[in-house]
């Protein structure tokens, strides 16, 4: 990729309608799994890869609209797959919000905590929905 990055391309192959999760789920396991630092996932609205994506335990997406969600998701909340609708970004700005999501980097500080009990909601509902969490 031009901006320095190596893209495995998950599908589709093709402009035909495809059920997403069959592409959303090996991208969002390959980021959970450590394969991938973070991943790049495309659909209609956006809405639907970002609901599979979160299904991953070790996921946290996030479909941005614009720059600044794209600056915050990063930011705020150490997204690691970003969401976007081809139906509702024009060209040019799905590139600027993946050049911003890319380039922007975790805070920390008071949003690990949050980003910690996020992690914890994940477990508590992984054993049974026991635990601590919100």
């Amino acid at each position: 990729m031009e901006w320095g990055h190596e893209v495995h391309d998950w599908g589709t192959t093709g402009p035909d309608p495809v059920d997403y999760p069959d592409y959303v789920a090996p991208a969002a396991r390959a980021v959970a799994r450590g394969e991938a630092d973070r991943a790049i996932v495309f659909g209609g609205s956006g809405h639907g890869e970002a609901m599979v994506a979160n299904k991953i335990r070790g996921v946290r997406a996030a479909l941005c609209h614009d720059v600044t969600t794209a600056r915050l998701s990063r930011q705020h909340n150490d997204a690691n797959v970003l969401s976007l609708g081809a139906r509702t970004t024009g060209t040019e700005v799905a590139a600027d919000i993946v050049r911003v999501w890319l380039e922007t980097s975790f805070e920390g500080g008071r949003h690990l905590r949050r980003v910690q009990k996020i992690h914890a909601v994940e477990a508590a509902e992984a054993s049974g929905g026991q635990g601590e969490g919100a």
